[in-house]
């Protein structure tokens, strides 16, 4: 797998639902010649929707690998689900990965989830690309969504494709071609047909000059390209004043550095379900997206010096070069019977099958026994990986998503993934008691897999809770059990994983003295707690370091005891939220107290700590997106403000009115069947998490 990272690309396709990820996906597969036939999403049909679920629903929900070759470069594409519930697989994806295509729909323009990929792909700093696809449907806008995309993420949009017509065969002016701002051209591409039985024949793209109708606004973008491409580069500019032409290879390598840079985003224009298109964003990958070898080192801390007596954290690099020291991230774990398959994006080093990997945050050494090239649901095994690789790895038995693996001589531990709280949860109980065990470790296998999905057993029911991100995941989940484990199990109604905060900043103190045996326990706990971000989890921290080591030791396990006992819950047996707790100077007996002392007082303090200051119990509210013909809009007002939902914008987009607000989740179980009934039909609706905020009195009551 030895290749020049130059000519390597990470790239994942990311999107809103329906936006036509999967099928920009197919038809890159397809024109490339990695694949010799052409799957459509709606049959079931596509390479990287191989799971029954998603070929019955015609949605993606597992993020799926595929490589292919364009031009003289290497693509390592991974296309993601685009329903909110499977966020997880969009955040671990866009962690690995160096560049991204985001997909909008040129109809529906920038949608709710289009804004939380987004922001995913900010938090991790990813250069993209974008397509304004289905231009070619009734509605279309593409400059009505290049402006969204400008105002809405906030982003700085270089247009390079202007659109010839817009719409489907039937309209006036249809879409059929796309003028490139660059080259200064019209390409006109050949009957989806004709282009499906060329297969990846570029001849079949026709050049010409551009149409006079399209003259002027093609020069206006033009101009616009060029000036934004000053500040990347002195040539343009200075040909620029001179009135001379600019090369065509100039323009690229200023909007390549441009976009590495994350200073502008370039946008492009198709409808892949026509293959209109298809080939410009292939060129557009390879020709801005990064490699590799064009990312700064990724970042880690040195594991030896991460213990708080020895100081601030220290800072490691490692360069994308496989004679570097080894080290890269298990960012997915597929469980199978015969070992789970790890999926691994390798940043530095060259790593071998039949090794031994360390895991630094588990102390343990993993077995690397064999490496596995992933081609969606096929594989090939391979005898090394070296830096800029995606690999599939078995052998792994400790580590967990988000774990680093590394040269056990020069260990280095990356940045972790962050998944989002669990939002909704469910009862579930086995049709028979001797299936009870064999569905608990089903549970724990499928918990590997997702790191949003939870399952707990009550201890005061013995139900088992199952928790995710909304209803259709855990819908999925169930169904899982059914098809793929033979798994029969009774469901209760959904219902909504609450949060407490505390109501008011407190210092409260827990005290210890008491005889048991021949053992005297005495300890004291001071904490100082206040309520901060309510979007955040308790964080418990260490407000005192001693000088002597036994005295740092005493202080270490206090706070360690603080964090366990806060795990327990507020007040309404609901996990704390947003709560801030520091662990301050306390008074310490001689001799110092013992562990289980130490335990105890930290328990009271925590029960103190929650008495003083009483708590407020948080609810998760959802963004929700609804899309209305303006004859069923005040029905659906009506019935969003009976769910409590408060109303925060309303827009027209594409002759449909669009209203967004922020609902509990609670009330909203079941709205896909009451938003159908209101509107005939005729409304859609997207939602997303957004927040935790304080519950209405009528819910907090029900928890006395």
């Amino acid at each position: 797998m030895a290749r020049q990272l130059e000519k390597i690309r990470n790239i994942g396709i990311v999107a809103h639902i329906d936006a036509g990820k999967t099928t920009l996906t197919e038809r890159m597969l397809f024109f490339t010649k990695t694949s010799h036939r052409l799957g459509v999403v709606d049959r079931g049909t596509t390479i990287t929707d191989f799971d029954p679920e998603e070929q019955e629903r015609g949605i993606t929900i597992y993020s799926a690998a595929v490589s292919f070759k364009w031009q003289d470069v290497s693509v390592n594409l991974i296309d993601t689900p685009g329903h909110v519930d499977f966020t997880a697989e969009v955040e671990r994806s866009l962690r690995v990965l160096d560049g991204a295509v985001v997909v909008f729909s040129a109809r529906e323009g920038v949608e709710a989830q289009s804004e939380t990929v987004w922001r995913q792909a900010d938090k991790y700093g990813v250069p993209r690309i974008a397509l304004v696809n289905k231009l070619d449907r009734e509605g279309a806008d593409f400059f009505g969504t290049v402006d969204q995309i400008e105002k809405r993420l906030g982003a700085k949009p270089l247009v390079l494709h202007v659109p010839l017509g817009l719409g489907p065969p039937h309209v006036k002016n249809p879409f059929r071609g796309i003028v490139d701002l660059v080259e200064m051209t019209l390409l006109t591409f050949p009957p989806k047909d004709e282009a499906l039985a060329g297969g990846a024949a570029l001849a079949a793209i026709t050049k010409s000059p551009i149409p006079p109708e399209l003259a002027a606004v093609a020069g206006e973008y033009r101009e616009h390209l060029v000036s934004t491409l000053f500040d990347s580069s002195d040539e343009i500019a200075e040909l620029a004043m001179q009135e001379a032409p600019i090369p065509v290879e100039l323009m690229r390598k200023a909007i390549r550095q441009a976009t590495i840079q994350r200073k502008v985003v370039p946008i492009l224009a198709g409808s892949a379900l026509d293959c209109i298109g298809v080939q410009p964003v292939l060129d557009a990958v390879a020709w801005y997206l990064p490699s590799p070898a064009d990312v700064p080192p990724v970042e880690g801390l040195d594991p030896s010096k991460q213990d708080a007596k020895k100081g601030p954290p220290v800072t490691l690099t490692r360069k994308a070069d496989p004679q570097a020291p080894f080290c890269g991230l298990v960012f997915k774990i597929i469980a199978e019977k015969h070992g789970d398959l790890y999926f691994l994006r390798v940043y530095s080093g060259t790593l071998k099958a039949g090794s031994r990997a360390w895991n630094p945050l588990r102390q343990k050494k993993e077995n690397i026994a064999q490496l596995w090239h992933v081609q969606a649901d096929r594989r090939e095994q391979v005898e090394q990986c070296e830096a800029g690789d995606i690999v599939g790895v078995i052998g792994p038995r400790a580590s967990i998503t988000g774990d680093t693996l590394c040269d056990a001589n020069e260990p280095i531990l990356l940045e972790t993934i962050q998944f989002p709280e669990t939002v909704i949860s469910m009862a579930i109980e086995p049709e028979t008691s001797l299936e009870r065990k064999k569905l608990s470790e089903t549970l724990e296998m499928m918990k590997r897999q997702d790191p949003t999905f939870r399952a707990t057993e009550s201890e005061e029911t013995g139900q088992t809770l199952i928790s995710g991100m909304g209803e259709l995941h855990l819908e999925v989940i169930r169904h899982r059990l059914e098809r793929d484990f033979n798994l029969h199990c009774r469901v209760h109604k959904p219902r909504v994983s609450y949060k407490e905060t505390l109501a008011k900043a407190v210092t409260a103190r827990g005290e210890v003295n008491r005889q048991v045996g021949s053992q005297n326990l005495q300890a004291t706990v001071t904490l100082r707690a206040e309520p901060v971000d309510e979007q955040t989890p308790v964080t418990v921290e260490q407000g005192w370091f001693p000088e002597s080591e036994s005295l740092a030791a005493v202080a270490a396990l206090m706070t360690q005891s603080v964090r366990e006992s806060a795990e327990r819950g507020g007040l309404k047996g609901c996990p704390l939220w947003g709560v801030r707790i520091v662990v301050v100077e306390s008074p310490l007996p001689d001799p110092p107290p013992t562990d289980v002392a130490i335990r105890m007082a930290a328990a009271a303090a925590i029960d103190t700590l929650l008495d003083n200051a009483g708590t407020v119990l948080l609810e998760p509210v959802m963004r929700v997106e609804v899309s209305v013909p303006e004859e069923h809009l005040g029905d659906v007002i009506n019935d969003l403000q009976q769910r409590r939902a408060i109303i925060t914008a309303t827009e027209i987009r594409a002759g449909v009115n669009v209203l967004t607000a922020e609902a509990p989740l609670a009330s909203m179980f079941g709205y896909s069947a009451a938003v159908r009934s209101v509107s005939q039909g005729r409304a859609s609706f997207t939602m997303a998490p957004l927040k935790y905020g304080p519950a209405s009195a009528e819910t907090a009551d029900a928890f006395m």
